[in-house]
């Protein structure tokens, strides 16, 4: 295949919800998943359209009880446009669907360069053969407008068809399966109309959310005048009906364009009238192809990770859908980071602690949109805070999942489909999530420079998380530690001890480690502030010097565990039994959700020395090696590289990657103790979504995180890059499968840094154009590059 375009050839029902997922289009504000046209919801297809933001509260009843979930709405379908055809002095025929008519060939084409899926089909009745190509877009320019052109041609018969464009507001959140039990129809109040004479619109309002949502539709034919055309508004459908006379040969196009606007939108007096002033407004598709596209070469200029071969063409697909879901246009909307995109409806669309994972990639390219990213963070914090004090804390406690006001949206059951029973949810205890919280935070000041920020939003919501942790850690007089208890790390398979009575795990390494760093990096702003800044913030956040001390002993002596010279999990872990991993692996196919697997068998993971993914090896992840031991130093405990590659080969047998994230950080952390092996992880984490590595949940939206963290891994993992101290800081590693790679950086106001690995090189190069020079520091010099100069690293051999 070409490098800026993914084809799938011929028709499988089987395969149409993944292909739906990989082939969304989306502009930041909305996105469409790739159904086609015709398709209605069901088993095989899932079409859907969703807008950043946009959610929605619905009460159901599960295993006896009533819970309540928000969930990314599933907004009207625009995208409807069904055809028949009469062959001349014969009757209409059926309305075509791929599902009933015969097909001579069928392809879709997604072309990532102009951001435009192409399908292209061919079909025979006893009429003759008629040829169809369309062509969608989500209009990366203006952010409302999306269009859909399809082209007949009739190649050996005479006759007319019959074209409904039509907007569709009969839909229900239908996108996953294992949510069929639970309440799902979120739209109401549906009305449809016309604009003469070529506009029917639709409006309708969420449920409970009560969000305004309107689209309107134009439909026109280029290359013949129509038989007849009529707009016929109906219950929960708008319908533009158009007769089209076909000769062989000549093509005919209909053109859809399609307005949508929200009440959430600024700027706007009224949804409909928005929605239909604007579709009214917008030139044809041709002029609304080369606008989108021109968007798109921008965004392409600024942020492409150009990789040769294969690894390049996955990279740069995963980039593609980074974009389409957090654009430039995030940063005018009150969003967060959706761990699925807004590709389906998995985890409902919310907001995990996958910004962890994408943000450091859009620091260094938009970094307007992480700015606004954190932003919706600390809209947030006073809830945050109103969460700890619910829960008898200080500070700020983040919720595991968050959605559109910052209550924890984590659902208290959840489904395991292969058991078909409701279980407790305890992950709503994975309270580290504060702490990437604050990681960004730090991660986006330090490479852009925005004091404004940290000093402001950014030091309140740092030092509410810095207090949650140093009220929550407990001092343990028998060790003189503190100790956190009571909480789920990243690994998510064990949310407690065997048969203990109350959920949670104790003295979690992930999540102590981390929440030092915060109370860290919180006491060494404080320190840096100006003294009326200092002042300043002490009164809004109510803060007092003898808090900071506690701070300080905190961060000196919170636990970490160990067992057999290697860094424990959590405490007790090496109390738990071993799993019989070959075992497993020869009775199932896959053993990626052993929890699942295990709960099935009437047995639970929480006995196992067994993780879902990277729990202990994200320290890894997060923070190169030298900071890394300066954080164990500082905590009392020895860490050197022997100590962390016995951990790292510890838990590389104990993990069985039931996440998509797993393989990145693998990957991430080999690529610097055991480079043979990186490369798989790598290579896994490249092609989790396309090949649907975790079995069907791709089809439920695309998993953000581990694309944007591919992105990274070639952006900060290969190279070292660290953005601190107001200087690059490179320390690259060689990895052959990876040994050729460029992109651009925008650091600190330059906006064209450019980075290039070739035949063991790398260069760091400041454009002519800049207006300043910029400090870079390697393992043995620092350097400061001038405009127009370039500095070259010669990486060692192996």
């Amino acid at each position: 295949m070409p490098e800026w375009t993914w084809e799938y050839e011929g028709y499988d029902p089987a395969a149409e919800r993944l292909r739906e997922s990989l082939c969304t289009l989306g502009n930041g504000y909305f996105a469409t998943r790739g159904a086609v046209p015709e398709s209605r919801a069901g088993v095989v297809h899932c079409p859907g359209t969703y807008a950043a933001g946009c959610y929605n509260r619905l009460e159901s009843s599960v295993a006896g009880r009533r819970v309540v979930n928000e969930d990314l709405v599933n907004l009207p379908n625009w995208l409807p446009l069904r055809f028949r055809r009469r062959p001349a002095d014969g009757p209409w025929g059926p309305w075509f669907s791929p599902d009933t008519h015969a097909l001579l060939d069928h392809r879709h084409t997604l072309d990532l360069r102009s951001a435009t899926l192409t399908r292209t089909f061919r079909h025979r009745d006893g009429a003759g053969v008629l040829s169809v190509e369309q062509t969608r877009l989500v209009h990366m320019e203006d952010p409302h407008l999306a269009a859909l052109r399809t082209v007949f041609t009739a190649e050996d018969w005479s006759g007319e068809i019959e074209v409904e464009s039509a907007l569709d507001g009969g839909v229900i959140n239908g996108n996953v399966h294992r949510y069929r039990s639970l309440n799902r129809r979120h739209l109401t109040q549906v009305e449809t109309g016309t604009e003469e004479p070529r506009t029917v619109w639709l409006r309708c309002r969420t449920s409970s959310s009560d969000i305004a949502i309107a689209l309107a539709a134009r439909t026109s034919v280029t290359g013949q005048r129509p038989v007849s055309s009529e707009l016929l508004p109906a219950r929960q459908r708008a319908v533009h009906r158009l007769v089209i006379p076909l000769v062989p040969g000549r093509p005919v196009g209909v053109e859809k364009t399609v307005a949508l606007h929200t009440s959430r939108d600024t700027a706007i007096a009224n949804p409909l009238e928005a929605a239909v002033d604007r579709v009214t407004a917008a030139p044809g598709f041709r002029a609304l192809l080369d606008s989108h596209t021109a968007a798109w070469g921008r965004l392409w200029r600024r942020a492409e990770v150009r990789v040769p071969g294969e690894a390049g063409r996955f990279l740069r697909l995963h980039l593609f859908h980074v974009l389409q879901t957090l654009s430039p246009h995030t940063a005018d909307l009150d969003v967060g980071v959706p761990a699925r995109g807004l590709h389906g409806e998995a985890y409902r669309g919310h907001v995990f602690w996958d910004e962890l994972f994408v943000l450091p990639y859009l620091n260094l390219h938009f970094p307007e949109v992480s700015r606004a990213l954190l932003t919706y963070r600390h809209r947030r914090l006073p809830q945050a805070c109103r969460a700890a004090a619910a829960a008898g804390r200080a500070g700020a406690m983040y919720p595991w999942q968050s959605g559109s006001d910052g209550r924890e949206e984590t659902q208290e059951l959840h489904l395991n489909p292969r058991s078909g029973r409701w279980l407790p949810d305890h992950s709503r205890l994975q309270h580290h999530v504060g702490s990437a919280i604050a990681y960004n935070v730090w991660q986006y000041c330090e490479a852009t420079g925005d004091t404004e920020f940290l000093h402001t939003k950014g030091a309140e919501t740092l030092l509410q998380i810095a207090r949650f942790w140093a009220h929550t850690a407990v001092l343990d007089p028998e060790t003189g530690r503190y100790r956190i208890r009571g909480v789920v790390g990243p690994d998510e398979y064990h949310d407690g001890y065997p048969g203990a009575p109350r959920p949670g795990l104790d003295d979690n390494t992930y999540t102590n480690v981390t929440a030092a760093w915060v109370l860290c990096r919180a006491l060494d702003l404080v320190r840096r502030l100006p003294a009326w800044r200092r002042e300043e913030l002490f009164e809004r956040v109510r803060l007092d010097g003898g808090e900071l001390s506690r701070w300080e002993e905190v961060s000196r002596r919170l636990r970490v565990p160990y067992h057999r010279g290697v860094i424990s999990q959590f405490e007790g872990y090496d109390d738990l039994a071993e799993l019989d991993w070959d075992g497993y692996r020869s009775r199932y196919d896959s053993i990626r959700r052993l929890d699942r697997i295990l709960e099935a068998e009437g047995d639970s993971v929480n006995r196992y020395k067994a993780s879902k993914q990277a729990d202990v090896l994200m320290l890894g992840y997060l923070f190169p090696p030298a900071e890394l031991r300066w954080l164990f130093q500082r905590l009392g405990y020895p860490m050197d590289d022997d100590v962390w590659r016995g951990t790292v080969d510890y838990y590389l047998r104990r993990t069985s990657h039931g996440s998509t994230l797993s393989g990145l950080v693998h990957g991430w952390v080999l690529a610097r103790v055991r480079r043979a092996e990186a490369w798989s992880y790598v290579r896994e984490a490249l092609e989790s979504d396309v090949a649907d590595l975790q079995g069907g949940t791709t089809g439920e939206g695309i998993h953000l995180g581990a694309m944007a963290g591919t992105l990274d891994l070639v952006q900060r993992g290969l190279t070292g890059l660290e953005t601190r101290e107001d200087a690059l800081w490179l320390d690259p590693v060689p990895l052959p499968a990876l040994s050729e790679y460029g992109f651009p950086l925008r650091y600190r106001g330059h906006w064209g840094v450019g980075v290039r690995l070739r035949s063991g090189r790398l260069r760091v190069g400041v454009p002519s154009s800049e207006e300043s020079p910029i400090r870079v520091v390697l393992a043995d010099r620092a350097v400061t590059i001038a405009p127009g100069e370039t500095c070259t690293l010669v990486l060692p051999a192996g």
